[in-house]
């Protein structure tokens, strides 16, 4: 995973989701609330994975898992 194509992303969807949440409800501090839940959300998604990605590479006796395939972008998936 990329984190800084992830940051944008991230960034995004809290900016439409608080302008969503300003058309709905009319209130600035609704939106911010929203986007701020959004970002949050987000972040502890990203968190997951990262612990998912850690933990599935040693396995129950302690040997590394085989690495996973180059897919053309120098980042491993």
């Amino acid at each position: 995973m990329y984190f800084p194509q992830f940051l944008v992303g991230m960034f995004a969807t809290s900016f439409g989701v608080a302008i969503w949440a300003y058309i709905v409800t009319g209130s600035i501090w609704s939106a911010f609330g929203w986007a701020l839940l959004a970002l949050i959300i987000l972040q502890v998604g990203y968190i997951g994975l990262v612990l998912r990605l850690i933990y599935k590479r040693v396995s129950p006796r302690g040997e590394a898992s085989p690495a996973p395939p180059y897919y053309g972008d120098r980042v491993r998936h």
